[in-house]
């Protein structure tokens, strides 16, 4: 285990650190030079490198809300006993083991120009968006089907969060009159602060490293308004060679998700 933690994560970690202080091309090592701080300081003047953050900021704050109380609604809904409420929560939690490859590449389905979704809208006698082809609405149209894929995720932590509050204070509730509203509001969600926080902890950081779904769906485009900070990064490192500049893009995005944890 510890020689794995030095070869797949310290060893890379420390090296990529090095390297954000070079001008460094696996084409050509030796050609290394050391810049100092001079990639960090091109990566602030660099206009994409902001746009890509404002987008990764925008899916972050734009999705995990919305993650976050479907997680809670499906939690509360199915963790009172039914029939077929096994069936239901393996149903909302199969896309969290399902490959996010698959998962991106059946909604780039559903957003075709021909597809479900806007034959859908055709029929309701409506012109149906260009999801993933216009830029006001392709961020938005991965950022749906981001929270479409992890509440299931979230549910199962929550489940575990309701499952470790007492049935004895909602008992006292009961007998005191207290309605259903009354019992969320004054034991669930105060119990569950705990659970809230890991969520949007972890999912903060996973929202911060949106990569797959953009790579497969849109590439960035259309005119870089799908374009996040690890996207951009994995173009700056595998497309351009340039690993040094990339490794201070991936630090700046390690010192936003430290602030933002923080908080």
């Amino acid at each position: 285990w510890i020689l794995a933690l030095i070869v797949f994560v310290a060893y890379p970690f420390g090296f990529s650190f090095a390297l954000s202080f070079y001008d460094y091309s696996p084409l050509n090592p030796a050609a290394a030079k050391f810049l100092g701080l001079a990639n960090y300081g091109e990566a602030l003047r660099d206009p994409l490198f902001w746009t890509a953050l404002r987008n990764t900021l925008v899916f972050v704050f734009g999705t995990i809300p919305f993650t976050t109380t479907l997680a809670l609604g499906l939690a509360l809904g199915l963790k009172r006993a039914f029939k077929g409420r096994d069936f239901y929560r393996a149903g909302f939690f199969l896309p969290t083991v399902v490959s996010i490859v698959v998962i991106s590449l059946v909604w780039k389905g559903l957003y075709a120009p021909e597809g479900p979704l806007s034959a859908l809208a055709q029929s309701l006698g409506l012109v149906p968006p260009r999801w993933l082809l216009d830029p006001n609405t392709a961020l938005a149209s991965i950022m749906a089907m981001d929270v479409w894929a992890a509440g299931g995720y979230y549910m199962v932590i929550f489940l575990a969060g309701l499952q470790a509050i007492p049935e004895e204070l909602y008992e006292a509730a009961a007998l005191e009159g207290a309605s259903s509203w009354q019992r969320l509001r004054h034991i669930t969600l105060p119990m569950l602060k705990p659970t809230f926080l890991f969520v949007l902890v972890v999912n903060s950081v996973r929202s911060l490293q949106i990569f797959t779904e953009v790579f497969v769906m849109t590439g960035g485009g259309p005119l870089h308004s799908t374009v996040t900070s690890v996207f951009y990064l994995y173009e700056q490192a595998f497309y351009k060679f340039r690993l040094g500049y990339a490794s201070a893009i991936a630090y700046l995005l390690v010192s936003l998700t430290l602030l933002l944890a923080f908080i």
